[in-house]
């Protein structure tokens, strides 16, 4: 099978190349990339998936290989990562909290481009959060003309709570353009921080 992801940037790459892999039984997932970074992030995430990895390039395209083993090895490395899963796994509800409209500090357009991905990211997660709660700035993506909105409608159509602060919609003057989810306020957000086992801030 082949994929192509070349111009896609992070975490596309790795995210279709894993659905990729889930559809083939055994054999070689060959990924076609421009980009160093998705290279190595392909290597880390075949490495994960206990896949034999390498690469070439040609005229400044990388062509990736990721050899799935067969049936009797794959169905053997499968059993280990769900015992090795299970002994590791966080059980209780999971919370993401996002403060800002942007992932870190530094570059504003970059780090908008970074939530965006991260966002998108959790979409293609087994195991969705509970809750995401948007605070601060990050009222700003739940509202009309966010680039997030779609993201976040996937992650309330599939289960997951979508919360943002009252008071911040006021303060940032866009209560009325709410898109998705619902208006919360600071007491419930603490609740939800409080009683979850893992709180995952970007």
């Amino acid at each position: 099978m082949i994929i192509d992801v070349k111009g896609e940037v992070c975490p596309v790459p790795v995210i279709k190349a894993k659905k990729a892999l889930k559809e083939m039984p055994f054999g070689t997932l060959e990924v076609l990339t421009d980009s160093d970074v998705a290279v190595k992030n392909l290597e880390k995430m075949a490495r994960t998936e206990n896949c034999l990895f390498s690469f070439k390039e040609e005229e400044n395209i990388f062509h990736v290989f990721i050899k799935k083993e067969g049936k009797e090895n794959a169905g053997q490395l499968k059993e280990e990562d769900e015992k090795s899963h299970e002994e590791h796994v966080v059980k209780g509800p999971k919370v993401v909290a996002i403060a800002s409209d942007r992932m870190g500090s530094g570059d504003r357009k970059l780090g908008k481009i970074l939530i965006k991905g991260f966002i998108f990211a959790l979409t293609q997660m087994d195991e969705l959060p509970a809750s995401v709660l948007f605070y601060n700035s990050g009222a700003h993506l739940t509202v009309e003309g966010s680039s997030s909105i779609d993201d976040i409608k996937t992650l309330e159509a599939a289960g997951a709570e979508i919360l943002t602060c009252g008071t911040c919609l006021d303060h940032y003057g866009i209560a009325d353009k709410l898109e998705v989810g619902s208006v919360t306020n600071m007491y419930e957000i603490v609740d939800r921080m409080s009683k979850a086992q893992s709180i995952i801030r970007p």
